[in-house]
């Protein structure tokens, strides 16, 4: 496509877009119901980004690390702007309104979370709104201890018309209640269709066979009644999906839950369920079978919840591979012809563009042979989905020869320990001996997630390119183990997990050198695009830096995700090193770097203020490294 008729696209789009009311507003977590997180706006682009300042900063003073040493808080919050006023959500259930001129605080509203539980993913990653038939704006948020909370948008104040008092308690009325107060929680925001608000649910991870119950559920946006209940787990033998579970296993397994943000399609009365793997992570001999609808891509009616069709990316899942990627709407060009699309990705590094009515892949999906488990009672299935085109996004397999360090003593170091695991391909399925995870349990892609420019028809999304080992152990000797346990960090040390009602404790670590560095080779982590005309990748660069002195060649993780805009720019963090970063849209350069207080483990956004200028806002809440990237609660606001 030629240079000028992009540009007549990015006006004709952000005719339409400022047609269809939204002006420069960022009205949802990924700016419209299908997660696109394309903005219109094109006043800041790639001549003037340079120029980039910062105009305000804000903290909401909600970092916390809890006393009992549990996870501190996560700010991963995307704010939302609409009617002049921007929209925060905070870990400890905090809403806050903020002017977008000088960042000063409006009101806020204190949901009074009990921030010593010991939560699993101690974050929150926005609020929802919407606006009733007489013009009056709502706010909703999901908080961490699972209630969901409408509030006034001019005021704060519960709605009183709402559930209780303003409140759905959404710990009741599940298949399988929780165990402990902190295993099941609510990270992400309600998508919104209609008069309907979607809610899934985060649950802990490897407690137990039976962790509460992943039902995804619909509430009435006005009063908070319940519309209908979806469980990914079939309940009834003539359900779909209820012969992939033997041995009457779907009765007593939990989770599969969604975590991540569902998306809508207004028009067709759809929404869009990623689903993660069922209980518990790491052996599947209490449940064996394919496991439908855990790791599954699912579109429900949404005035319903009735089934209309289902993806699965990962089949009887051992390796902790979630759907963390929000699901993203958009539309294939192709052979002449509009397809509508959705693209679907998770900690595979395996991307799936699928259509979006039927479920059926558009560039093809291919079932291959993958590795035989060999732990008692576990079956592996003899087959794995992989899409023939695009690509995988991360590197899915790693020789002994291929170790990296930062010297000789480093690099052997990492031959050692990988020369003990069972190692190879994707899906090597979790041993006694231990086996190496590539990519890890951070993903390939996480919940930062992808971005559409329908300008170039490209989507852009970050890449972690980091293995982890994961081991098996007698459960009768957990204890013993759990003796040498330490605090979970980034640095190599091992998470541990009893796995309650399985046979098999699990043990897992990043796969790190001696010296704090990945084992694998790097980058260790990108930014890509991909073509999604053809399916081919069109460039790929390193993604921040994973220390301050490291090289910017080899990257960083990123817990973030990216937003594209009509300026033809890519805007992203989410890396170790705290920046926010921008990127030209169609080469992949890096145009813009913005020191940051902590990192943002956030998706950006963007918005036009009532003084007609462009804004850039992150939430930098940081990954509580000390000397790297501390824990923050900073709300960062950037103009030209």
């Amino acid at each position: 496509m030629q240079t000028a008729t992009r540009a007549s696209l990015a006006i004709f789009l952000s005719s339409v877009f400022l047609f269809a009311g939204q002006n420069g507003d960022w009205p949802a977590y990924g700016h419209d119901p299908g997660g696109q997180r394309f903005s219109p706006l094109s006043a800041i682009n790639r001549s003037n980004v340079k120029s980039l300042k910062v105009a305000w900063m804000y903290r909401t003073g909600d970092a916390y690390a809890p006393k009992n040493g549990s996870k501190p808080t996560q700010f991963e919050a995307t704010p939302l702007y609409v009617d002049g006023a921007l929209y925060i959500g905070t870990p400890l259930g905090r809403v806050i309104a903020l002017d977008p001129v000088t960042g000063k605080e409006r009101w806020s509203y204190d949901s009074h979370v009990d921030r010593d539980k010991g939560y699993g993913d101690f974050a929150t990653r926005g609020v929802s709104t919407w606006k009733s038939d007489d013009g009056k704006r709502r706010i909703y948020i999901a908080t961490i201890d699972a209630r969901l909370i409408a509030l006034d948008g001019a005021t704060g104040k519960p709605c009183g018309d709402f559930g209780d008092n303003g409140v759905v308690d959404l710990r009741k009325g599940l298949r399988i209640a929780p165990h402990e107060f902190a295993d099941y929680e609510e990270t992400s925001p309600p998508a919104v269709i209609g008069n309907t608000l979607v809610v899934g649910s985060g649950i802990q991870d490897n407690g137990w066979t039976n962790e509460p119950s992943g039902e995804v559920r619909a509430f009435d946006a006005r009063t908070g009644r319940l519309k209908w209940t979806w469980d990914p787990i079939p309940q009834s033998p003539k359900a779909a999906g209820a012969d992939t579970w033997k041995n009457n296993s779907a009765a007593h397994t939990g989770a599969a839950n969604a975590w991540s943000v569902i998306a809508a399609d207004t028009e067709r009365n759809l929404v869009f369920v990623p689903t993660g793997s069922a209980s518990p992570d790491f052996y599947g001999g209490t449940r064996l079978g394919n496991n439908l609808f855990a790791n599954s891509i699912v579109a429900l009616r949404a005035d319903t919840g009735k089934l209309v069709w289902y993806f699965q990316l990962v089949h009887h899942d051992l390796w902790d591979y979630d759907l963390a990627a929000p699901p993203l709407l958009f539309d294939v060009h192709r052979n002449g012809k509009t397809i509508p699309a959705i693209a679907v990705s998770g900690k595979t590094g395996n991307l799936f563009i699928l259509n979006r009515e039927t479920g059926e892949p558009i560039f093809g999906v291919e079932e291959r042979a993958v590795p035989k488990s060999d732990v008692p009672g576990e079956e592996t299935s003899p087959t794995q989905p992989f899409p023939i085109k695009p690509a995988p996004v991360t590197p899915q397999k790693i020789t002994v020869d291929e170790a990296f360090g930062i010297d000789d003593a480093d690099r052997n170091y990492c031959r050692a320990e990988m020369s003990k695991l069972r190692m190879g391909s994707i899906f090597t399925p979790p041993s006694l001996q231990g086996s190496l995870f590539l990519p890890g349990n951070i993903g390939g892609q996480n919940w930062g997630g992808m971005a559409y420019d329908p300008v170039h028809q490209l989507l852009v999304m970050p890449s972690n390119h980091l293995a982890s080992e994961v081991r098996l152990f007698p459960s009768s000797g957990f204890q013993e183990v759990r003796a040498s346990q330490r605090e979970r960090k980034l640095d190599g040390d091992w998470e541990i997990s009893p796995q309650h009602g399985a046979p098999y404790g699990m043990m897992r670590r990043f796969l790190l050198s001696p010296k704090r560095v990945p084992c694998t080779p790097p980058p260790w982590g990108t930014l890509l695009a991909i073509d999604t005309t053809t399916g081919d990748k069109k460039w790929e660069v390193p993604l921040g830096q994973f220390s301050r002195n490291a090289p910017a060649a080899w990257g960083s993780i990123s817990l973030g995700g990216p937003i594209v805009t009509a300026g033809g720019l890519v805007f992203t963090g989410g890396t170790l090193v705290p920046a926010l970063y921008a990127f030209d849209v169609e080469t992949g350069q890096q145009l813009w770097k913005a020191d940051l207080p902590s990192s943002a483990k956030a998706t950006p956004m963007t918005f036009q203020g009532p003084d007609g200028n462009q804004y850039l806002v992150v939430c930098a809440g940081g990954f509580g490294i000390p000397d790297l990237s501390p824990l923050g609660d900073y709300v960062v606001a950037f103009r030209l």
